[in-house]
């Protein structure tokens, strides 16, 4: 009997979909696909695992321990990827080195990270996103965002936020004080974590002047509309720090063409979970998640860790954080069409064929019964599959 109940059991923070899920799922993905298509983006496929030294190359050494980790054949170190950009990376500085610049890629792949799971955030995690590599300009940034954007608006999300932040404003404030680095990570990490009483113990501990600390008090709080940004000019007193807002001055200029302002917000407090981002970042909420949908921002220097230096911006979209914003928002999923059951009475089978094949050269999604049914169990074999018409041969 214990034998049984462990093989019915699944791995912690791993998940089954059920069909109608499934269904969902699959349909989020084809709407992000097609999307990222129409856009110009060419899809890639990566392995599911990598060697640990490629997913690890310039990061935090932290990173190995959320990550699952195996052996191959020749004892070397291997893991399964825990997120898409760092594969993608090594694929442009490898096989797609001689392609035409900028590369456009796009991807639908699952990714795998030790987690403390609860609902949208998992071991085994699903995302949708584009990488823009070979272009340092706010154009790019812009695109990325935008198409983030209509991302959201393609699999029926309505009320959401994208904010808006840049890695070398905070950099540039922190080093305007000649903060040490080791002091600069810990205080990143605690905005990171969005700890302020953290945040606010560490600066309190800083031999610096009290108004040098009441300015780095403020580097969480910075969030708002473009009169908030403006304001942030008298904080920066280095080229770095003033730079970095005319960054984010620049791509918000371009996403008024877009017409896509109205969901964006600045939040000059966002420090990413990975080490690799150099400039723009944003994230996406949304009301009743706690958590990010999406988010993604440029990394101009993860590519010259493969050999091949290239600017690089991007984002991933979460699917599960999708179908969960959307079930506790009310709204209507994207779904997969279920068109027409299909069943018959004894002796119509070669009638019941050949009719469900003419229906599916029409383009109709047909359920064929596999036996002979009454026109009364068919009915009730459609209303329990959830198909929206019945095709009786009687």
């Amino acid at each position: 009997m214990e034998n049984q109940k462990f093989a019915l059991e699944i791995p912690y923070g791993t998940r089954d979909f059920l069909p109608v899920e499934a269904a969902e799922k699959r349909a989020i993905e084809a709407e992000l696909a097609a999307l990222f298509a129409e856009w110009g983006y060419d899809e890639v496929v990566t392995p599911t695992i990598e060697y640990l030294e490629n997913l690890t190359l310039g990061t935090d050494r932290d990173l190995e321990q959320h990550l699952f980790k195996l052996f191959d054949k020749d004892n070397r170190t291997v893991a399964l990827r825990h997120e898409m950009t760092t594969p993608i990376a090594r694929l442009a500085a490898s096989r797609l080195r001689d392609y035409p610049q900028p590369l456009k890629l796009s991807y639908i792949s699952s990714a795998f990270r030790y987690e403390q799971t609860q609902a949208g955030r998992q071991c085994e995690f699903h995302q949708g996103g584009v990488e823009l590599m070979g272009s340092a300009t706010a154009f790019a940034d812009a695109e990325v965002i935008a198409l983030a954007i209509q991302g959201l608006l393609r699999v029926g999300l309505k009320d959401f936020t994208i904010c808006l932040g840049q890695v070398e404003f905070v950099t540039g404030i922190m080093n305007q004080f000649q903060l040490p680095g080791s002091v600069q990570e810990k205080l990143k990490a605690a905005m990171e974590k969005h700890n302020l009483v953290a945040f606010g113990k560490i600066v309190a501990g800083l031999d610096l002047p009290q108004k040098a600390k009441d300015t780095l008090n403020q580097l969480p709080l910075l969030n708002g509309g473009e009169e908030m940004l403006q304001k942030s000019y008298a904080l920066a007193l280095n080229e770095q720090s003033r730079r970095a807002l005319d960054n984010l001055a620049a791509i918000y200029r371009l996403l008024k063409s877009y017409g896509a302002e109205q969901y964006v917000r600045f939040d000059l407090g966002i420090i990413r979970d990975f080490s690799y981002y150099t400039g723009m970042v944003f994230e996406a909420y949304t009301p009743g998640l706690g958590f990010p949908l999406a988010g993604g921002g440029r990394y101009d220097h993860l590519l010259s860790e493969f050999g091949t230096a290239c600017p690089a911006t991007g984002f991933a979209i979460g699917i599960e954080r999708i179908l969960l914003a959307l079930t506790r928002q009310g709204l209507e999923k994207p779904d997969q069409p279920k068109d027409v059951y299909l069943s018959y009475a004894a002796g119509q089978e070669a009638e019941a064929i050949q009719r469900a094949q003419q229906l599916r050269g029409e383009g109709k999604v047909v359920e064929l019964a596999l036996a002979a049914q009454s026109q009364e169990e068919a009915a009730a074999m459609q209303a329990a599959k959830g198909y929206d018409e019945l095709v009786y041969l009687g």
